[in-house]
């Protein structure tokens, strides 16, 4: 189940769909983030939807999309908020898996 606009709304307790394209915009952006500081799922197919991998991927998404919604100036000339540290937190471990995986993947292929 990828994660979806319905989900984060509800995490982040919002009726009405006045900002759904705001929202939208969010777990795109928060989706591509995750992507990136993981890998690409073309090296290793089907990494984002294993079990183990894509509940995690899914939370990290939302953790991420949330925060932007929250924190939708994260540095001001006054503060700073910082960036989720459970999404780093996520990161990291899926970043384990990943690395995990592409050596099996390598390893198959020689």
């Amino acid at each position: 189940m990828a994660a979806n606009l319905e989900t984060l709304k509800s995490s982040l307790r919002i009726d009405g769909d006045d900002d759904d394209d705001l929202l939208e915009g969010y777990l795109t952006a928060a989706t591509s983030y995750i992507k990136q500081a993981i890998g690409d799922d073309n090296i290793v197919p089907g990494f984002y939807e294993m079990e183990g991998v894509s509940n995690l991927f899914e939370t990290a998404v939302y953790a991420l999309a949330g925060s932007y919604w929250y924190y939708r100036t994260s540095i001001t000339s006054n503060t700073v908020n910082p960036v989720d540290l459970v999404v780093d937190s996520i990161i990291g471990q899926l970043r384990g898996l990943y690395n995990q995986k592409q050596d099996e993947v390598n390893d198959n292929g020689n």
